[in-house]
């Protein structure tokens, strides 16, 4: 088969790096890719969200299978696309993505089908949203209605910053036309976790679990961030609490979508909080989290390509995918200043030292070459990961890669996992 990969940051190498690995892939391309995919991959001047242009090269170059990594090429309709093109294409439909694209659209999905999770409101108005706010209180969690690169979510611990959250969406528009509403919900109690699911709009096949840390600083510190690491899997949820997760969360959703007329097909990623109360919905991600897809494609036995192709085709219930044994754990390396403004063509050094550590893997982010060099493009630039016979052993091999590789412009936390080991 000939498979295209689309996107270009850590999830995307992940994705590659497995495909490779499968016996029916006879040639794998991304588009655009980065350095690190380029050794997996040929790469192609054809941005992530350039739909026709995705669509016209898929076909000029008789490709099988295209597998797109981001949300934003999903919301904008590549899987409708590439289909009425008569090429396969994993993912929803963009009517299905609106469970990312949307908040508002999947509390209302939730509430329909039953699915618990926070309480919510809804508002336009930045008058409105303040005055909601002085009568609930904090802390409290604003978030941008639409698609804002994993930085629209405010977790408000008072009411001022609150506020702060409100007018910079409503009234300052940071966020554009992804923030001209707003989602107010409750802050709900209790530890994150990341859980993803194949489905074909009738099967379900959960994924290994997964757990991230989204804040940039030790100790869960600092403002959001895309994920500063993360491990698999993710000791907080039980088999019971993965029972509880499917029968009342995503079941239910796949249901309520397909009476909708527009069933799921793809990978979705539930970020729960499990609460006293059970497991809560916080949001749906409608593709591969970034970086557990990392970890998760690390500790994947099974060939990929099958899964992938069964989930387009409807045959997912004939799949059954198989796993280490092993603990993941993925550490992001990202350029000092992050979250905020950074340097962009800083040089990084020591790749291979890392890489060459017993079942270690250097997955890049936002990497480029120039010549001989290997310079950053990003904020979020390597997901040094590393397996292990415990999650502890995972996050000792994964230190020793990050403190091989020679990057003064680079930070990373330094205590990935520390809720599993608490444990």
């Amino acid at each position: 088969m000939r498979i295209l990969v689309v996107g270009s940051g850590g999830r995307e190498h992940a994705l590659a790096w497995k495909i490779a690995a499968s016996p029916l892939c006879d040639a794998l391309y991304a588009a655009p890719g980065n350095a690190g995919i380029a050794d997996e991959a040929t790469c192609v001047p054809v941005g992530a969200e350039d739909v026709p242009a995705l669509v016209a090269w898929a076909g000029q170059n008789r490709i099988d299978l295209v597998v797109p990594g981001p949300e934003a090429p999903l919301v904008a309709g590549l899987v409708d696309a590439m289909e009425a093109a008569g090429i396969a294409c994993f993912g929803p439909s963009a009517a299905a993505a609106r469970l990312e694209a949307s908040k508002t659209f999947t509390k209302e999905v939730a509430d329909a089908a039953g699915v618990p999770t926070a309480a919510w409101e809804r508002f336009e108005d930045a008058a409105a949203a303040r005055a909601y706010i002085a009568k609930v209180g904090a802390p409290i969690v604003i978030k941008a209605d639409g698609l804002a690169a994993g930085k629209g979510v405010t977790v408000a611990m008072s009411e001022a910053e609150a506020i702060a959250a409100i007018d910079d969406a409503l009234e300052a528009r940071i966020f554009g036309d992804e923030g001209a509403s707003v989602v107010i919900e409750e802050c709900l109690i209790g530890e994150e976790a990341s859980f993803h699911v194949l489905s074909d709009g009738e099967h379900v096949l959960p994924l290994a679990t997964a757990q991230d840390h989204k804040r940039v600083g030790d100790g869960d510190t600092g403002p959001n961030t895309g994920g500063m690491g993360c491990y698999s899997p993710a000791p907080v949820v039980t088999p019971e609490v993965e029972a509880a997760v499917m029968a009342t969360i995503i079941r239910p959703t796949i249901t309520r979508m397909a009476q909708m007329g527009c069933p799921f097909k793809g990978v979705l990623y539930a970020g729960l909080m499990i609460t006293a109360q059970g497991p809560k919905l916080i949001e749906y991600n409608v593709r591969f989290g970034d970086p557990e897809c990392q970890v998760m494609m690390t500790r994947l036995m099974s060939d990929l390509v099958p899964a992938l192709l069964a989930t387009r085709d409807g045959t997912l219930g004939h799949v059954d995918l198989r796993w280490w044994p092993k603990a993941a754990v993925s550490v992001v390396m990202a350029t000092k200043g992050y979250p905020g403004s950074y340097p962009k063509d800083t040089p990084i050094g020591g790749l291979d030292a890392a890489g060459a550590l017993d079942d270690v893997t250097v997955f890049h982010a936002g990497t480029r070459r120039e010549g001989d060099r290997l310079l950053s493009t990003g904020g979020r630039v390597l997901g040094v990961t590393a397996l292990g016979d415990t999650i502890a052993a995972a996050q000792v091999q994964a230190y020793r890669a990050v403190d091989a590789i020679d990057w003064p412009d680079g930070f990373c936390r330094r205590d990935i996992a520390w809720r599993a080991l608490r444990r």
